[in-house]
């Protein structure tokens, strides 16, 4: 069976409806199948499936994900950006841009895009609304800022990534520092251009400055303390060496529950059950995508898909320029059909031998890879920000889709900053 006719079926899955991971099993299987030659028996590929979930890495996702549910419903992004908005609330577009500051912090702590738009627009939006600002314009703002929470470490997919590349998952924590400061502050950009565009409600903004400061920047501080500290622990112990990153995510983990028990004490223990609960339900879907597509990957490499892809490319294209945008155009078109975990699954054994064999570091194409795929976060038809962010306000899908494309360009404008110029990425390492 040729690689086409699979790829065919496994599309054709997609659009039936049927699951992911279910759809990465039987493509896995049709080969054998259907070419007795084809020597992958139902062991090896369920041997493949459990081998692909023996890894300890792996252990991080599922408690970073717990953790980032924990702060959600502890409250820990509203402290956030109550400092932020004391500083930045009075200048202009200061409220949208602490939201922005807000996004990416708490991505430092949840490492997960959807996650981060649910915490940080769940509050904010309505404050935004509550100030004058336009509600389409405050949900697509706070659905094209929490995709920085897959850029800025520690991040979900650089753990999917380091796995399936062998890339080393703190190299590319740090790589996500600069690069994730750098789109914030186009979005602020932007944000800024809006404002003096459309202008503001002032009188409402500096009303609500007014009442943050009369707490005193001492309460302020001391009311964000803990919040503003975790993504320093959590990654000031990887990059410490005291911990790697799965230990990280379950010190991350403890931190969450004791600040939210017995610090801010806006989760009670009766509530940990339910927590607990909905980070399985999270965290589940991604463990069967993950075993399916680490089965899929191998079927993939002894049909020797990853070789021929790279030589199609190779002999079609010789410009390294030329490869990186040809690869960039692929992955943004591969984000706006598919989920994060899935695709850096599948595509990067494929396209690692194409960007070694012109030179690009796999810290760097990893970057690369993931800031691709946080803009299909926020593009149709599979943009799940979008679809969380609808879900907080009701506010139709393309409405918000409408509103965050000029986000989405300087988004872009980015990607290719960090695409051709690796000291971006690579300045930390």
């Amino acid at each position: 069976m040729s690689a086409a006719i699979v790829f065919i079926l496994f599309v054709i899955c997609l659009i039936i409806a049927i699951p992911v991971s279910i759809s990465l099993g039987i493509a896995s299987v049709l080969p054998g199948v259907f070419d007795p030659s084809f020597t992958v028996s139902a062991k090896y590929i369920i041997r493949s499936m459990f081998g692909g979930l023996d890894s300890f890495p792996l252990l991080a996702v599922p408690m970073f994900v717990l953790s980032g549910i924990v702060m959600a419903k502890g409250g820990i992004s509203r402290k956030l950006f109550d400092v932020f908005a004391y500083f930045m609330g009075n200048l202009t577009a200061g409220m949208p841009c602490a939201v922005i500051v807000t996004c990416l912090f708490y991505g430092a702590i949840s490492g997960s895009a959807p996650a981060t738009v649910a915490a940080v627009g769940s509050m904010t939006i309505p404050i935004l609304v509550e100030l004058g600002y336009d509600k389409v314009f405050s949900t697509a703002i706070v659905a094209v800022a929490g995709g920085l929470g897959v850029i800025i470490p520690p991040s979900i997919p650089f753990i999917m990534f380091g796995m399936a590349s062998g890339a080393s998952v703190s190299d590319l924590f740090l790589a996500g520092i600069i690069p994730g400061i750098l789109i914030g502050l186009l979005l602020m950009v932007y944000a800024i251009y809006h404002c003096r565009r459309y202008g503001e409600d002032k009188e409402k903004i500096r009303a609500a400055v007014l009442t943050l400061r009369k707490k005193g920047l001492f309460c302020v501080l001391k009311e964000s303390f803990f919040a503003l500290l975790s993504p320093v622990i959590i990654l000031g112990c990887i990059y410490s060496g005291v911990a790697s990153p799965t230990e990280a995510a379950v010190i991350s983990v403890f931190y969450a529950l004791i600040v939210s028990l017995f610090v801010y004490k806006s989760i009670r223990l009766q509530e940990i059950w339910a927590i607990a609960v909905e980070s399985i339900r999270t965290f589940t879907p991604i463990l069967f995508i993950l075993a399916a597509s680490t089965a899929f990957s191998r079927v993939l490499t002894l049909m020797q898909i990853p070789q021929s892809v790279s030589s199609f490319i190779l002999s079609n294209f010789s410009n390294p320029t030329l490869i990186l945008i040809v690869v960039n155009i692929f992955l943004l078109l591969v984000g706006m059909v598919m989920d994060t975990t899935p695709a850096i699954l599948i595509l990067t054994p494929i396209l690692m031998p194409v960007i070694t064999s012109i030179g690009v570091d796999p810290v760097h194409f990893g970057v690369i890879m993931v800031v691709n795929l946080a803009i299909g976060f926020v593009t149709p038809p599979i943009g799940v920000n979008l679809f969380v962010a609808s879900s907080l306000t009701d506010v139709p899908v393309m409405e918000i889709a409408g509103k965050a494309m000029p986000m989405i360009a300087f988004f872009l404008g980015a990607l290719l900053l960090i695409t051709f110029v690796p000291e971006i990425t690579l300045f930390f390492l």
